[in-house]
């Protein structure tokens, strides 16, 4: 299995209500290209001062499995993925990195 975990901030305040909805939207958009096997999302946990660390902060961390590199590739390709994602940006500034990997534990 592949994971592909994403990273999202946000550069913008976001009401907790459009993000999870933007969550919602996410996995319904990699449910529906047939590859994903495995779907989380968490919100980024903050701590007191972080905000004078000059390194990338993310809003939420998401993870999404497949089961191969066509798979990721697949969701990659997705066309309602890529629709899922420039409407938020478009709402909502964001920067995003990522990293695809096997599972950590």
């Amino acid at each position: 299995m592949i994971n592909h975990t994403l990273f999202v901030q946000f550069t913008e305040p976001i009401p907790d209500t459009d993000l999870d909805q933007y969550l919602t939207d996410v996995e319904t958009a990699a449910k529906n290209t047939g590859s994903l096997l495995t779907f989380a999302a968490r919100r980024h946990i903050r701590v007191p001062g972080e905000e004078q660390i000059p390194a990338f902060i993310a809003t939420v961390v998401i993870q999404l499995g497949v089961a191969d590199l066509e798979a990721l590739g697949t969701l990659f390709a997705s066309p309602e993925v890529d629709e899922v994602f420039d409407t938020w940006r478009a709402r909502y500034p964001y920067k995003a990195a990522w990293a695809n990997h096997e599972t950590l534990a």
